[in-house]
């Protein structure tokens, strides 16, 4: 398949080491310097992969991180200076599927790259190769062929992070689920690659699918272990 990545990026050093070494990869990248940029490129082609930084001229990488989760389930990985523990909640809450700190490597860059390619690509193969399955519970749906979610016959747009956690508890509803299993299942990594990862895709999957986050339903906290899927509504 044509992979094509986009790359948002406004040091033009690193923009130009990333887009060379991944061309090397075999990938076509397209690289953007400033977040005006970066959002007419997303209105106009279709990326198989995203890579932001959070400092940007004119649009900075949170609000078009924002943007591309209103319509999109791209993988997206955050390549910024910022390394305190809260601007990675922050990126991670708000839909980034991964989050590397400067200064960098690039060989661990290319193989986050590859590794969520082939979680997107595999995913996204699955589900239209499968048998097409329908979860409901409660006034909960969860399309497999589809890739859709819907509440109350509402559709709600998730990540496919926030998606894959989401069918783990519907296929396994009386199961209590750790945070290190939820990981190794949905991320199929052996340990937590950044703090409180599957604490912060699970509350922002609460507020989109539940009635009430602060007071869940679906996806309810074991206290002391981990979550499990709760009765819905």
């Amino acid at each position: 398949m044509n992979i094509q990545i986009l790359i948002i990026e406004d040091d033009v050093e690193i923009n130009q080491l990333v887009a060379k070494y991944l061309s090397k990869e075999g990938f076509h990248t397209h690289s953007v310097y400033n977040g005006e940029e970066a959002l007419s490129h997303l209105s106009n082609h279709e990326y198989q992969l995203i890579i932001l930084d959070l400092m940007l001229p004119k649009v900075d990488g949170q609000e078009i991180l924002r943007k591309i989760r209103e319509k999109k389930t791209t993988p997206v990985i955050i390549l910024s200076a910022r390394d305190r523990e809260m601007d990675k909640i922050l990126g991670l809450g708000l839909g980034a599927d991964d989050y590397m700190t400067k200064p960098f490597t690039i060989g661990e860059l290319i193989a986050r790259v590859k590794a969520q390619l082939r979680r997107y690509m595999d995913f996204n193969s699955d589900s239209t190769k499968a048998e097409p399955k329908i979860f409901k519970h409660g006034s909960l749906e969860l399309h497999t062929s589809t890739y859709e979610v819907k509440v109350s016959g509402h559709k709600k747009l998730l990540t496919s992070k926030e998606f894959a956690i989401l069918k783990l508890f519907l296929t396994n509803p009386t199961r209590v689920f750790s945070k290190s299993q939820v990981f190794q299942t949905v991320w199929k990594e052996d340990s937590l690659a950044v703090d409180n990862t599957v604490m912060v895709h699970i509350n922002r999957l609460r507020t989109k699918i539940e009635p009430d986050p602060s007071n869940p339903v679906y996806i309810q906290t074991v206290w002391g272990f981990g979550y499990k899927l709760g009765e819905g509504c």
